[in-house]
């Protein structure tokens, strides 16, 4: 959908998918993966501890604290994390970067990031790949617990300003060794609780193994 500049480092960090990018992930969506679902499991497996619900949008996602507002949202007395289109892919991409945040981001709107559009410099883009890897490794991870395709996302549709595209082979290995780091030493401790609650309502083992991100890969870690 899109990324956003952070507000204390002006650098792109990502904080969903480009709207078009949304419409193939909306694709593979299935008849099991009904979006009342993982509203519900969020829901159950977080409101009471963090006051937080997951709360379907329309055009563009958004993380809203308690009290805040935007544009046909309005505000409550919990936070909100606004997902769009009411695709599944969205509303794990939205989850994962709530998974990351910690207590102070989740105070600001959007955790203190804003728009920044496709259409990147080369640098940018390097610096959003590198903000998305932890963030996509978690929506992986969700995706495996639930079943569901997971497709990598680069969000520069429109390429550099050299006509270049982004090279989505090198950032999936990226992510991929992101991934096994998670897997060895831990994935944050609310994507662990959901990967879980995902499992059991989808029938699907927990993630524990890099094969079962992608089987014939090979990790080459220097």
């Amino acid at each position: 959908m899109f990324s956003r500049f952070n507000k204390y480092d002006s650098c792109p960090v990502s904080l969903a998918y480009q709207n078009l990018s949304q419409v193939d992930h909306a694709l593979t969506q299935t008849s099991a993966h009904n979006i009342q679902d993982i509203i519900d499991l969020f829901n159950d497996c977080f409101f009471d501890r963090f006051n937080t619900r997951l709360v379907k949008g329309n055009d563009e996602p958004i993380y809203l604290p308690a009290g805040e507002t935007d544009i046909n949202i309005p505000a409550q007395s919990y936070a909100q994390v606004v997902f769009a289109h009411g695709y599944y892919a969205s509303a794990l991409h939205e989850i994962a970067h709530w998974c990351l945040a910690g207590e102070q981001r989740r105070k600001l709107v959007d955790f203190g990031y804003w728009y920044c559009p496709d259409g990147r410099t080369a640098e940018q883009q390097k610096t959003f790949q590198q903000a998305e890897i932890k963030p996509q490794s978690i929506e992986w991870a969700l995706s495996i617990a639930a079943g569901f395709k997971f497709n990598v996302s680069c969000d520069n549709l429109s390429g550099d300003e050299f006509g270049n595209q982004p090279d989505s082979q090198a950032f999936e290995q990226d992510i991929l060794k992101q991934i096994n780091v998670y897997l060895v030493n831990g994935f944050p401790p609310r994507a662990q609780q959901l990967m879980e609650t995902l499992a059991e309502r989808y029938q699907q083992s927990i993630p524990t193994n890099i094969n079962q991100f992608i089987p014939s890969f090979k990790l080459d870690i220097k």
